[in-house]
């Protein structure tokens, strides 16, 4: 699972260990990991490496380190902007130049950590959309870094669920398809036939999940008003989460769920 994001061991909301913790509230973790990685500029590979680094952090998204050796330093601009981190100290930066091609301040690295930190030193780290493409091993990647710890599970069920937007049943069903995701709220994902497509209203809206795929959305009007973006689909969900192809998922944050007759607590989370 995630370690540290929402109710994962060192999230925000963990569960219960058999020990106390004494540690500091903010976690870092830098481990290894055997994927090798590359990421691209203008059709340009600027890092390729084998002995890549993952960091986990409190509430953040795991983010890969390249050791600076397997980046092109002929790409490098030294830049002068810097940022300060109070968990691993000042970052210096780099532009990545290829052609007429520049990503300003799109590299950064902490060569000389602060105590208490993970050795750093030597590492690298891209912001990731403002690279143009990421390969693991040779299949490209979206979104963010994937983290190993990180599981879903799509289990088909026979739980009535029944959805409202403005007190008015949008969706209706006894088949959803569960989608479990670590440190993540449930999500039911249920046959569009089980939805009032009179409705929907189609958005212009996308977003990437490394582990499912490019959502597209949609947008439910009742009675005159408009709430959008309540709803995503994958069109072309990826192969281990197939089961939810042409299923839609509602917004629990954002819609009334009953879940077997009872009406379910809003889960609290960035999108709520």
């Amino acid at each position: 699972m995630t370690l540290t994001i929402l109710n994962a061991p060192f999230g925000s909301n963990p569960g219960s260990f058999n020990f106390e913790r004494t540690g500091p509230a903010h976690v870092l973790y830098f481990e290894d990991s055997p994927r090798r990685v590359r990421v691209k500029l203008a059709g340009v590979t600027v890092a390729d490496s084998r002995r890549m680094k993952l960091l986990h952090e409190t509430g953040r998204i795991v983010v890969y380190y390249f050791h600076k050796d397997d980046i092109r330093g002929d790409l490098l601009v030294p830049s002068d902007h810097t940022s300060e981190c109070p968990f691993k100290g000042t970052a210096r930066y780099w532009s990545v130049r290829v052609g007429d091609r520049v990503a300003e301040n799109v590299v950064w690295a902490y060569d000389d950590p602060i105590d208490g930190a993970p050795d750093l030193a030597g590492y690298r780290a891209f912001y990731w959309n403002k690279m143009d493409a990421w390969f693991e091993e040779d299949e490209q990647v979206f979104g963010h870094a994937r983290d190993p710890y990180h599981r879903i599970d799509v289990v088909p069920s026979s739980r009535h669920v029944k959805i409202r937007v403005g007190g008015e049943v949008v969706a209706e069903t006894t088949r959803p398809q569960i989608l479990f995701e670590s440190s993540l709220p449930s999500r039911y994902y249920i046959p569009e036939e089980d939805v009032r497509a009179d409705l929907l209203e189609k958005s212009d809206t996308t977003s990437v999940c490394p582990y499912k795929g490019i959502a597209s959305y949609l947008s439910v009007r009742v009675g005159g008003e408009l709430h959008p973006d309540v709803i995503w689909t994958y069109r072309e969900p990826r192969l281990a989460v197939s089961k939810v192809e042409d299923h839609l998922c509602f917004f629990d944050e954002k819609v009334a769920v009953e879940l077997d007759g009872e009406l379910q607590e809003p889960p609290k989370t960035h999108w709520s």
